[in-house]
């Protein structure tokens, strides 16, 4: 395979994994604050790869593997938080500061923006959450990308 048919398939998968965060997000499965985190890699990686297409060199590959790595990385993390493996950040799990001081009636109302907790499986698909999902096909294109940069 061709160093830019390679970095087209790796720009295309993580336009695929976006799209499809998007899509879910549609259907009524609003994201959580690490689901967005996860998000904005991908962005860059596709970014990355179309100036990748249009200019020579290693280090934009680099870069794109660097991309795909940090959302795979953060796909892992949320999926150790989601299976209770550690801690998340308490800011959108159970364990946040603050719900001592809110009053019965703050915390039936239905007005105002909704928390998604981080901690919390929204949708999963043979036993696979969304946040592993991303971090199993990142890794993929992780491999892509590397195999860009051995043909640059």
């Amino acid at each position: 395979m061709s160093r830019q048919l390679t970095i087209f398939l790796a720009t295309l998968g993580s336009a695929a994994l976006l799209g499809g965060a998007f899509v879910f997000q549609a259907f009524g499965y609003p994201p959580c604050a690490m689901c967005i985190w996860q998000r904005w890699p991908h962005g860059v990686a596709i970014a990355i790869g179309l100036i990748a297409l249009m200019l020579p060199g290693r280090a934009l590959p680099a870069l794109g593997a660097l991309a795909a790595a940090t959302t795979a990385a953060i796909g892992v993390f949320h999926t150790g938080v989601e299976r209770g493996w550690w801690e998340g950040p308490s800011s959108c799990t159970g364990a946040g500061p603050g719900l001592g001081s809110l009053s019965g009636g703050d915390l039936l109302a239905t007005d105002g923006p909704r928390l998604v907790m981080c901690d919390v499986v929204s949708w999963e698909m043979l036993g696979l959450s969304m946040a592993s999902w991303n971090a199993l096909f990142s890794a993929l294109l992780v491999l892509l990308w590397i195999a860009a940069l051995r043909r640059s």
